[in-house]
């Protein structure tokens, strides 16, 4: 066993009129995680310290969290890794406190909710179920596969500096769903999309830091996803045609699914 201290940044929006900052000895051992760290801290010495989590696997993002001044998810990260005899512990940047290491991420969902983050199909032309179904080729796939691993942790939006200074601004997160979308083969719904891209707090406000994709603990490549969209609206605004929109196959039934089978993909490695 090895003493660590976990040095939390505590505040609650319901009862402190300003945060501060408490220190806790916690026992670690082999392969322990932050998180583990702050489920013994509930347990031994404070039931009140609030975060959250859900899955303990880096699959939810729930335990997204500032760890030693880096975005990092606590259930991913191991103490002995941090080779530091004190941990410090924030809930993410650039989002309101709910209470403690709990960030309010409702104004990240809501302007991912405003960038319709779903399949739209102009002139209603979706298959019928049992018919027909929207054909893509695995380099169809491949086009935005690595975009749609984004799990909402959040942790791209707490590293970025334009997000920092205009509270306003799109952020990573949604950019990259838009990308996402507009990328999709199956999907008609650039134009719509490209309404909310045309503003001052949106991609053109993105001065390409790239922390985004630094701290993205899946490789989900944000800084590359609004790179790409930029590309995009250009040619758009040049009517160039960026793809034509896959269509609805009556003939599916005699393809051979093997050979449309996805490349295995390997994510781009962290700098």
């Amino acid at each position: 066993m090895n003493q660590i201290k976990f040095k939390i940044r505590r505040y609650s929006s319901a009862t402190d009129t300003a945060p501060y900052w408490q220190t806790f000895s916690v026992e670690t051992e082999p392969g322990m995680t932050v998180l583990q760290g702050l489920q013994q801290i509930r347990e031994r010495l404070d039931a009140t310290l609030a975060w959250r989590h859900s899955c303990r696997m880096g699959v939810c993002g729930s335990c997204a969290m500032i760890i030693n001044s880096e975005p990092q998810l606590a259930c991913n990260t191991q103490i002995q890794n941090l080779s530091a005899q004190m941990i410090t512990l924030e809930a993410l940047w650039n989002f309101p406190v709910a209470k403690d290491l709990v960030p309010d991420l409702m104004p990240m969902f809501e302007k991912h909710r405003d960038i319709a983050p779903y399949l739209i199909r102009d002139g209603g032309d979706l298959p019928k179920p049992g018919e027909s179904e929207l054909r893509q080729s695995p380099e169809e796939l491949n086009e935005f596969l690595q975009f749609s691993s984004c799990i909402k942790c959040g942790a791209c939006m707490a590293a970025c500096p334009t997000l920092a200074n205009d509270p306003h601004f799109l952020g990573p997160m949604p950019l990259t769903a838009t990308h996402r979308y507009n990328s999709d083969s199956r999907d008609t719904g650039f134009s719509k999309r490209k309404e909310k891209m045309d503003g001052h707090h949106s991609i053109a406000h993105c001065h390409y830091a790239a922390e985004c994709t630094r701290v993205c603990p899946k490789g989900v490549d944000p800084a590359r996803a609004i790179q790409l969209m930029k590309r995009d609206l250009v040619l758009d605004l040049f009517h160039f045609s960026r793809r034509s929109p896959a269509q609805p196959c009556d003939t599916c039934a005699t393809v051979d699914h093997d050979s449309l089978k996805a490349p295995v993909f390997t994510a781009r490695e962290k700098n």
